[in-house]
C-alpha cells in the first residue's frame, strides 16, 4: 500500500466526491474509484457503504481513515523537518486568494518573496471568499487569504492587513470635490454596491446603519473591478477598499474621497487549516506576509537562527532557476 493511495482516500472523504478527489490529486475519477477498491481488497473489509445513497463510511472505512490521517501527518511532519534540519527552503505554495487581495494586495510580496526564495514555485487561485474556505477545508491549497475572515473552528486565521474604505466617484461627479465625505451626503446619490453575500458588502451596510442611511443600490456587483468600471462611466458612486483603487486615483479616471468620523476598514486574514503542517518554505511565505517571524510548528522549533541563514545563503545555487506563478482566474471573483 502506498502514501499515494492513503493520500486518495483521505481527500475523497472530505470532499465526499470522486470527481473532487481526483482534481486534487491529478487522475481520473475512475483511477479512484480503483484505488478505492484495492485498498478494499488488501484490507480485506469494505470501505464504503455502498447500500446509502449519500457517501458513508463503514466502520471500517472510518478507522482506516483516521489511521490514513495520521500516516500522511507523520510523513509530512518528517519531511517539513527533515527540511528544516537541512535549512531547505523549496517547494510548492499554493494559494487561494479572493480576487481583490490577488490583484492589489499579494504581488509585491510574491514578488518579494520570490527575490529571496527563487527555487519556490507560488501558485495563485482566484476564487469567490466561499470557495477560499472551502479550499482550505478540504485541503485543496495551503494557504487562504480572505477580508473579514470568519470565526471557524477548523481554521488558523492569522491578521495581514487593513485597508481603509474610502469612497470613489467619477472626477466631475458634485462629490468630487469634497475632501471629506460626510457619510450623509449619499443620500442622494446613487449608489453603486456589492452582491449581499459579499463581505465587504456587510461591512458596508454596517457603516449605513451607524449613520441612519437607508440606501438602496442602483447596481450590484460581485467584484472591485466591475464596480470600479461602473464608477468611471459616472453611473454612480461606490466605497471600496483604498489600495484597491490606486491606479485608477493616479491615472485621474476616479477621484477617492476619505470617509468623515470614524475610520472603516476592511481587515484582511491569512488563513490554513488547523493541524496542517506548514513546510519551512510556507513558514517563511506567511512570515513576508506579516513582516513577523514565520509560525511555528506546536511540537517544532524555533525560527532558524542568524547562522542558519547565513549558511543557506552560502549554500544557495548562484544560478537563476525560472519560476512559475500559475494564476488562475475562475470567472468569479469577490469583493
Amino acid at each position: 500500500m502506498h502514501l499515494e493511495n492513503f493520500k486518495i482516500f483521505s481527500d475523497l472523504v472530505e470532499s465526499q466526491s470522486f470527481s473532487r478527489a481526483a482534481k486534487l490529486n491529478g487522475v481520473t475519477q475512475s483511477a479512484v474509484s480503483q484505488q478505492l477498491r484495492a485498498m478494499e481488497r488488501f484490507f480485506n473489509v469494505l470501505i464504503v457503504d455502498r447500500s446509502q445513497k449519500q457517501f458513508r463510511l463503514t466502520r471500517e472505512g472510518a478507522k482506516l481513515y483516521e489511521s490514513s490521517k495520521d500516516i500522511l501527518y507523520r510523513y509530512e511532519k518528517l519531511k517539513s523537518e527533515l527540511q528544516e534540519m537541512r535549512d531547505v527552503i523549496s517547494g510548492t505554495i499554493h494559494i487561494s486568494t479572493i480576487y481583490s487581495i490577488g490583484l492589489h494586495e499579494l504581488p509585491p510580496y510574491i514578488k518579494s518573496f520570490l527575490h529571496e526564495f527563487p527555487t519556490v514555485n507560488v501558485r495563485v487561485e482566484y476564487r469567490r471568499a466561499n470557495m477560499v474556505y472551502e479550499d482550505i477545508l478540504h485541503n485543496s491549497v495551503d494557504i487562504g487569504l480572505v477580508a473579514f475572515p470568519q470565526k471557524i473552528r477548523q481554521l488558523e486565521v492569522i491578521p495581514f492587513i487593513e485597508d481603509r474604505l474610502i469612497l470613489i466617484c467619477h472626477p466631475e461627479n458634485a462629490l468630487a470635490q469634497k475632501k471629506l465625505l460626510d457619510p450623509q451626503d449619499l443620500a442622494k446619490s446613487r449608489f453603486i454596491g456589492f452582491d449581499p453575500d459579499i463581505p465587504t458588502r456587510k461591512a458596508i451596510d454596517q457603516i449605513f446603519k451607524e449613520h441612519k442611511l437607508d440606501i438602496d443600490p442602483v447596481m450590484e456587483f460581485d467584484n472591485i473591478e466591475t464596480v470600479k468600471r461602473a464608477v468611471e462611466i459616472d453611473a454612480g458612486v461606490a466605497i471600496i477598499p483604498e489600495a484597491t483603487v490606486k491606479q485608477e486615483v493616479r491615472q485621474g479616471l476616479l477621484k477617492s474621497i476619505p470617509l468623515k468620523g470614524k475610520q472603516f476598514t476592511r481587515p484582511l486574514a491569512i488563513i490554513h487549516r488547523k493541524g496542517r503542517i506548514l513546510t519551512p518554505a510556507m513558514k517563511r511565505f506567511i512570515a513576508t506576509l506579516t513582516g513577523g517571524r514565520p509560525p511555528a510548528d506546536k511540537e517544532t522549533a524555533q525560527a532558524p537562527s542568524t547562522e542558519k541563514r547565513a549558511r543557506r545563503k552560502k549554500l544557495r545555487q548562484p544560478r537563476k532557476k525560472q519560476v512559475a506563478v500559475a494564476a488562475q482566474l475562475s470567472s468569479n471573483h469577490n469583493g
